[in-house]
């Protein structure tokens, strides 16, 4: 995949009705400062259109971002930041739900997991709901600069057992710093076009 055109074209508020348009669309779910806006923006080849931010739940609304006029890249809020107060922290699960719920043409949820330590309770409640709403979430495991490259595989099965993922479930360990895991991402992403 070769990201040309990038543009911010929708952003939803929690009032916000979900758009319905006619590209395909996947979407990104992470909680608070695991990486989703390092992760958009180097995809995109963008240093900040998805905005990166040292105080986590900075994202409070749905941000759908125009792929080359093919398809979009949907951020959706962070989730878990623990100062957020509990109506906020509602708002946001119920906005992500509505998503997940709603949308017609989402054809894939990339889930972001930090792969240092093992997924909280908080990625395990959005694991169990993207499988609920029908979808197979890839897993996109985040910050593997922060790991030695001998813990690597260690940490992918810690994330897979406690998420009790599927076996056929994807992991694809990533690095914003070096962008390694991004051209699996390309080809999962082309392979998505292909179907439309």
């Amino acid at each position: 995949m070769v990201i040309k055109n990038v543009s911010l074209e929708i952003v939803c508020g929690v009032t916000s009705k979900i758009p319905q348009g006619n590209l395909p669309e996947v979407a990104f779910a992470g909680k608070s400062n695991v990486g989703k806006s390092s992760l958009i923006n180097g995809l995109m080849n963008r240093k900040s259109l998805a905005r990166t931010s040292s105080q986590p739940g900075k994202t409070q609304t749905i941000n759908y971002y125009n792929i080359n006029g093919e398809m979009y890249f949907v951020d959706l809020p962070g989730y878990g930041y623990a100062t957020a107060n509990e109506k906020v922290k509602a708002q946001w699960g119920k906005m992500i739900e509505d998503y997940l719920h709603q949308s017609k043409q989402l054809r894939t949820v990339f889930l972001l997991v930090d792969i240092r330590h093992a997924p909280s309770e908080n990625d395990r409640i959005m694991y169990d709901w993207i499988l609920r709403q029908g979808y197979q979430p890839v897993i996109i495991a985040t910050k593997l600069d922060k790991i030695k490259r001998s813990q690597v595989s260690k940490q992918v099965k810690l994330i897979c057992d406690t998420l009790k993922t599927q076996k056929d479930t994807v992991v694809i360990p990533y690095s914003a710093l070096s962008k390694q895991g991004r051209e699996e991402i390309y080809e999962l992403l082309d392979g998505i076009l292909m179907k439309g």
